[in-house]
This record gives structure tokens, sequence and C-alpha cells, in this order.
């Protein structure tokens, strides 16, 4: 009784780190705060593209009200809150993430059509994952097939977040800084919450207002299937070069942020905080067994990752992300181990193309999947990780977060 009761509240703490973790990292507070900091005098034109669009659009109107003379909202398909959209006359798409959609492309001609309307107002356009797939406006040629194709390709390649975006930046009119030909001259002022390794803003949403020349020798070295190379290369060359300079790409939130309030709440929770400066990347499999091992050499307490690992999928994989296969690859090496917990999970409330932000982990859950029949063995080989671990009873749900800056892995040894 009093093993399960302490099982309990260690899962209650790493769950409550994660979300002080997500608190710090938020749209709407990131964006306020900015804003408070940089006032923008005079009306804007709001343009929210991303995941955690909808919260970032919140926070500007929390700072500017009536100066945002019109807001058109981005963001992936249950993350809109259509309720304050039409209470504020903002329009609201939503579309397909991870892999675009025909309301992708619809996004995209709309984006292009609302900066028409928006004659000389300045713009302030707030940035976040997922961009890459809820817009597009391909180039000549690149279909929605084709772009579907591609970017389940690119998924299960192994490929880490920059690569993929720079070669979706090749079949696009908006990405690589393609969005600065439609600008005209308009003031600027952009701000992102960042999910990838840098905080790069040319890698943020496939870097749709960071040009990026060189882009025809970063792709040579890659190793593409023929059917992805040759269409990449022709529109490499048909993309149109951006007719103005970019802006400066303000950061309001990214992994350190999260990574940095998870500690401090672990430690006012009263454990030993480590607090890993390493990004965590490569594949996820190899990275859950590494990171047990490390968990069971260090000292008791709380030790804090972050990044983003890959995944090579199957032809046809079952359920779950990178996340949840990170975390079931723990769970062979922590079977049977006492007092030692595994959270792997996204800061969006997602991971991959399921609903499940991810999943804690910890000694007893091989046995409790095996009860219900699964193998830990086979669901890694079929990329079923979110089968098995809904089996054991340890997957997480938190619905959107307001906010995508890459993943954390939150280990506890007692």
């Amino acid at each position: 009784m009093e093993q399960e009761r302490l099982r309990t509240q260690y899962r209650s703490d790493l769950l409550e780190i994660y979300r002080a973790a997500l608190a710090r990292v938020e749209g709407t507070a990131a964006v306020s705060a900015w804003l408070e900091r940089h006032p923008i005098e005079g009306p804007v034109q709001l343009v929210a593209v991303g995941k955690a669009a909808q919260s970032m659009a919140t926070g500007a109107h929390q700072v500017l009200g009536s100066q945002i003379e019109t807001a058109l909202i981005i963001t992936k398909t249950g993350h809109l809150d259509s309720l304050i959209c039409r209470r504020l006359g903002w329009e609201g798409i939503e579309a397909a993430h991870p892999v675009p959609d025909e309301r992708s492309l619809q996004a995209g001609r709309r984006l292009l059509a609302s900066l028409e309307e928006g004659g000389d107002l300045p713009l302030l356009i707030l940035i976040s994952g997922g961009a890459s797939s809820l817009l597009e406006v391909p180039v000549a040629g690149v279909d929605l097939e084709f772009l579907s194709l591609a970017n389940q390709w690119l998924l299960g390649s192994g490929l880490d977040i920059v690569q993929m975006n720079r070669i979706r930046k090749g079949f696009s009119l908006v990405k690589g800084g393609g969005l600065l030909s439609y600008m005209h001259g308009r003031a600027i002022h952009a701000l992102a919450i960042s999910d990838v390794p840098g905080d790069s803003p040319a890698a943020i949403g496939s870097g749709l207002l960071v040009e990026e020349p060189d882009l025809s020798s970063q792709l040579s070295d890659l190793s593409l299937p023929e059917w992805l190379r040759r269409p990449l290369m022709r529109g490499l060359v048909e993309r149109p070069q951006p007719l103005a300079e970019g802006p400066q790409v303000h950061i309001v939130a990214n992994l350190s942020l999260a990574k940095e309030a998870a500690a401090v709440r672990a430690d006012q929770l009263g454990y030993d905080v480590f607090l890993h400066e390493t990004f965590l990347s490569g594949d996820a499999a190899e990275a859950g067994q590494r990171l047990v091992a490390e968990l069971n050499k260090g000292g008791e307490g709380v030790s804090i990752w972050g990044g983003e690992t890959t995944v090579r999928l199957p032809p046809l994989p079952g359920r779950g992300g990178r996340n949840q296969h990170l975390a079931l690859s723990a769970v062979v090496s922590l079977a049977g181990v006492t007092g030692c917990y595994l959270l792997a999970a996204g800061t969006d409330g997602t991971d991959g193309p399921t609903e499940d932000a991810g999943a804690i982990v910890d000694g007893e859950t091989l046995k409790r999947a095996q009860i219900e029949g699964f193998d830990a063995a086979r669901s890694l080989m079929a990329a079923d990780a979110g089968s098995f671990l809904e089996a054991s009873g340890d997957l997480i749900f938190t619905g959107p977060t307001g906010t995508n800056v890459m993943d954390l892995v939150i280990g506890l040894r007692c």
C-alpha cells in the first residue's frame, strides 16, 4: 500500500514539474510580456501561424487591444478557439499537422490575400512550430499529393527538424524568406516561440521571414530518394528571391526557459536537481536506453533533459510518436527497478500524429503491458509504442498547451 502511494506521488510530482515548464513558455504570457517591454505604437495587422498561434495572438490582444485592426490565425486542428475569434472579429483557419492537407494550401492562399488587404499597415507576425505543415504555397509543378508523400517520407526518415525544414523550403514560395516577397516594404514586427535547436529563426516554421541563400549547397550532401531530389532541385531554381530584407525575429520562449522552470519547480518540491545542458537528439530508442543508464548512475533527485529525437518508421507504423518511442525503449531497462521514473513528452501537448503528449514509465510498466498481451520489442519494431503505453496506463494527455519548444524528458530517482 505504501509503495503504491509513493509511486502515485512521484508520478504526480513529475507531471507537476512538466506543467511548470509548460506554463513558463506558454504563448499568451510570453508574447504579452515581450510587448509590454517593447511597445508598438499605432494600428497593426496581426498574423499568427503555428501550433501556438491562438495563445500568442491572445497575448498580443492583452497588450494591444483595439490597435489590432485585422487578425488571421492559422493553427492546427483542435487548437483554435473559434469563440474568441468570433468575439474579436478575427479570422481563424485550422489545417493539418504534421502532414499538410488541402486546408494548408487554402491557408497559404488566404495569408497572401490578407497581406494584400492589409495595405501599408505595420504587420505583427507571430510564428511557432508547426507552421511548416499548416500553410503552404508550393512552387509550380508541386501538388498536394507530392507534398503529402514528401512530408510522410521526411517524418520517417530520421532527419532532424532543421534538415527537414530545409528540404521543405525547396518546394515553397513562402518558406525560406519567400514570404518577404509579398510584404511590399511594410514595417514588420516578428515574434517567435522556438521549436528548433539553437533557436534559429531560419528553421522555425521553415523560416518564413528569413532568407537562406546557400540552400542548394546545404541540401546537396543529403541522401534523398530520386523522386524527392529531382523536384527539390527544380524548386530551388524556381523559388523567387525575396524583395526585402527580413526583420529581426525576436524569440519570446524556448526550450532553455522551459528546462529552467522545470528545475525551479523540482527544487521547490524538495528534490536535488540535475539540469543537463546537452541537447537531446539522435535515435529515440537509443536515447531512451541511454537516459535510463544515466539516471541509474546518477544521484537521487530529478534529472532534466530537452531536445528532439528522431524515429525511422517502418512502412506501416502503428500508434505513437518520438516521445512514446523513447519511453517504451526505456521500459525494458527500467523493468523491475524500484524508485526510477521517466517522463518523456512534447511541450505542444502532442507527440507525432497522436493526441497524447508522451508518457511516464517506471519499473512496473513492462509487467502491466505484458498482462494485457503486449511485447515491448514487437511494439518498438512496429513503431506502436502508443498502443503498448495505453495498455500499461502510462500515456500523458494535456490537450493543446499554447506553446511548442520541442520535448522534455524528466527523470526521477529516489
